[in-house]
């Protein structure tokens, strides 16, 4: 069983940044893949970005290089540093970890609002 807990979500100006937070259980966690999804209301679920176990990356097209996923093994900690945030980021961000089945947080509430 693996347990994730986001942090970090919060309201932020058109333009701002944010580092979203993803503390995992396990002793394992070097081999979990590891990613980050969002919900708009009325929208399905999305993924934002994905960060293998061997640190190669992935990323939705809307990114377009304003947003960062990284990883601490040594700290059980994935991590999502969103820039030049849009009103359209607007969503409930989720961590995801997949070690033979998806696992999920509770999710994140990121507002970008003026």
């Amino acid at each position: 069983q693996v347990q994730l807990v986001e942090s970090g979500g919060g309201l932020v100006h058109p333009g701002g940044s944010l580092r979203l937070s993803c503390a995992a259980s396990g002793t394992i966690f070097s081999k979990y893949l590891m990613g980050w999804y969002r919900q708009a209301p009325g929208k399905q679920r999305e993924l934002v970005a994905r960060i293998l176990s061997g640190g190669t990356t992935y990323y939705g097209d809307f990114v377009k290089g304003r947003f960062t996923i990284s990883r601490d093994n040594a700290k059980n900690m994935v991590y999502l540093q969103m820039n030049s945030l849009k009103p359209d980021d607007t969503a409930v961000y989720y961590c995801e970890a997949y070690w033979g089945r998806e696992y999920w947080g509770q999710g994140t509430q990121v507002t970008v609002s003026t």
